[in-house]
């Protein structure tokens, strides 16, 4: 018997127990389908996480102050101390400090209510420098930002965000309006573009004003030049390194420390931050892809168990082609081929159901999946491996049976 006609024999064995070969192939069907789906699902949260980081800025460092200790011995955690100045900032940023940093960016935050009118928005108001603007990697949608002017003058100016834009002042066009951050009235200079949202921050809801202004007119008291996180951008992503270096070195120098084991500061890069969150979302995709493939294990012994049905029913048959000279090499392939196809259906249909599955969750559950096509292949191939693996010991079985034994059988 020839492939070709091996081939023909297991299609009309297939076709004949239609609904038992559809069961048989909808275990591994499920099991593919779900494979792909939970590798997407994985690969589509590391590409959102790497989105609301980079969102953050491009080549980006944050340095923050340690942690405080209050007077009955209470550690707070990391960024609760006040270690931090303007001044520090602006010894980064000084020409010839630094030379790898390409913009460093102070700033304050507090959540504080805003008015316009009879309107009010309680949001985060940042206290920054003009550099943000571009170590933040933010965009303005309308109006102007900050100047070194409004720096310098201490200027009642802010620019927000857009969906405060949009709570405060609905479809106006907010800029040249006026708002009262505590009890101060501010000009609207400019609404920033839409950076989007993540599950820990809004990018749109917030209030920009000068560093200089919020020290004076919002925070006030003996803190008012603290600053509560510096934005470094290096000149390039190469560069990141040897910008942390730099910065590590001056403040230390400035805070008169002698190593950077007493460092009352830590300083965090992007990548480390997005490595750390891929990290996370690898090993959850690791985690439900092994529970996944528990359903083609599953799959896998059902093609196996309907295998050793097709031999018990055809055991006439396989004494019959035994007697007619059929090796027992041709009865073995054939019950392969059996097994294989049926892997091979079942391997296609569940990457189909996958790929539709990637395409319409998204707008359900608003998370991204990403379609892979090497974990499709994969898929499939692995659905054919189970195929035969599975179908190795009913081929075995079939081609062991004597031809005498087979044909008296009932």
């Amino acid at each position: 018997m020839n492939w070709l006609e091996t081939l023909r024999t297991s299609f009309e064995a297939i076709r004949a127990h239609r609904l038992r070969s559809g069961l048989t192939m909808l275990g591994i069907l499920i099991g593919i389908a779900a494979v792909i789906l939970t590798v997407g699902l994985g690969q589509g949260a590391q590409a959102q996480v790497a989105s609301a980081i980079n969102s953050l800025g491009t080549n980006l460092l944050v340095v923050s102050p340690g942690s405080a200790t209050t007077s009955t011995g209470v550690r707070g955690g990391s960024g609760s101390a006040t270690t931090l100045t303007v001044h520090d900032a602006t010894a980064l940023a000084a020409p010839g400090v630094a030379p790898d940093i390409a913009g460093v960016a102070p700033t304050t935050t507090r959540s504080t209510s805003l008015a316009a009118g009879a309107t009010t928005w309680t949001t985060s108001v940042v206290g920054t420098t003009p550099p943000w603007l571009r170590v933040r990697a933010k965009t303005l949608d309308q109006g102007r930002f900050l100047t070194e002017a409004d720096e310098t003058g201490e200027a009642a100016v802010v620019v927000l965000g857009p969906t405060t834009a949009s709570e405060l002042f609905g479809s106006t066009n907010a800029v040249g309006r006026t708002v009262t951050i505590g009890s101060t009235p501010f000009t609207v200079i400019g609404v920033l573009a839409s950076a989007g949202t993540s599950s820990a921050l809004n990018e749109d809801d917030q209030a920009v004003v000068p560093i200089s202004t919020a020290a004076d007119r919002l925070t006030g008291g003996a803190n008012r030049t603290s600053v509560q996180a510096i934005y470094l951008e290096a000149t390039t992503p190469d560069t990141l390194s040897a910008a942390y270096q730099e910065a590590n070195q001056e403040l230390l120098v400035l805070h008169h420390l002698a190593s950077a084991a007493s460092a009352d500061f830590t300083i965090n890069s992007q990548q480390s931050l997005l490595n750390t969150a891929s990290s996370v979302s690898r090993t959850l995709t690791l985690l439900l892809g092994g529970v996944a493939a528990i359903s083609l294990l599953v799959g896998g012994i059902g093609v196996m168990n309907i295998m050793l049905v097709s031999v018990t029913e055809r055991i006439r048959e396989i004494g019959l082609r035994k007697a007619v000279g059929a090796s027992p090499v041709a009865i073995r392939r054939q019950f392969m081929v059996e097994a294989s196809v049926l892997g091979l259906a079942g391997g296609l249909l569940g990457a189909l159901l996958g790929i539709a599955g990637a395409l319409v969750l998204p707008h359900l559950i608003a998370i991204p999946i990403t379609i892979s096509p090497v974990a499709a292949l994969v898929a499939i191939l692995t659905a054919i491996a189970i195929g035969l693996v599975f179908g190795v010991y009913p081929a075995g079985r079939a081609a062991r049976l004597a031809p005498i034994d087979a044909l008296r059988s009932e």
